[in-house]
């Protein structure tokens, strides 16, 4: 049987690549409109984020959500990751 390949994305926070499931998916979406997506199946740009405080606090330190975006990121947003993060925890 042959072995299925595991989709692999770069988290903005730690620059590793990592299988696509582990990471949280952040999307700008055709209006502009920010979000986080859980699902990872959101239409727009996105970007990911190790499920990992650190990872989200490096990221939002250097802007890298934003930059991979184009978009401003309100605070509302990281609020909603560290929220999503804590819970899995």
């Amino acid at each position: 049987m042959k072995q299925k390949k595991v989709p692999q994305r770069m988290c903005t926070g730690c620059m590793e690549m990592k299988p696509k499931k582990e990471l949280i998916r952040v999307v700008r979406g055709t209006e502009g409109d920010i979000s986080v997506d859980i699902t990872g199946k959101k239409n727009g740009r996105g970007a990911y984020v190790c499920r990992n405080i650190e990872c989200l606090e490096k990221a939002f330190k250097a802007k890298r959500l934003q930059k991979n975006l184009e978009a401003q990121i309100s605070e509302e947003i990281y609020k909603r990751l560290r929220d999503e993060i804590q819970h899995e925890g």
